[in-house]
């Protein structure tokens, strides 16, 4: 798959993460999670997984705030297993999506959250760079 097809399947994820969120919260991991997302231009609610309680009473005190959520977890082991096991505690109380989640983890050849931001400016410097040397050397070319 090339890179561009990448670029493109990434950024079609996260602007529907993007409309989604406005009328449904983003399950992340941590801070940076969350300040990363606000970064790509998501407004609405972005719930951290709050060290201080079990990950049991974290579910609970979802499913009594909210019927639907996005769970948007780290692509490492800590972060799939955080996701099964969040799955677990939300089915037949919460409806949850974890679409995004694997759209992600297909295209965005990074394993945490927080580097979605600086993984997309190194690629788009990197085609930045490709281009120019592409329309450098076919201007060289035409000479």
């Amino acid at each position: 798959m090339n890179l561009e097809r990448c670029i493109e399947e990434v950024e079609l994820a996260l602007d529907e993460l993007v409309e989604i969120n406005n009328t449904v919260p983003v399950i992340v991991e941590g801070v940076k999670d969350r300040r990363a997302l606000r970064k790509l231009g998501l407004t609405g609610d972005i719930i951290t997984i709050n060290k201080g309680i079990s990950l049991s009473d974290f579910a609970d005190q979802v499913s009594e705030r909210y019927d639907e959520v996005v769970i948007l977890s780290d692509w490492d082991r800590r972060g799939g297993s955080l996701c099964r096991r969040l799955k677990e505690l939300l089915k037949g109380r919460v409806v949850y999506d974890v679409r995004i989640r694997q759209r992600l983890s297909k295209f965005a050849m990074i394993k945490k959250v927080e580097g979605i931001p600086s993984w997309l400016e190194t690629i788009y410097h990197r085609l930045e760079d490709v281009s120019a040397n592409h329309d450098s050397s076919s201007k060289k070319n035409k000479s």
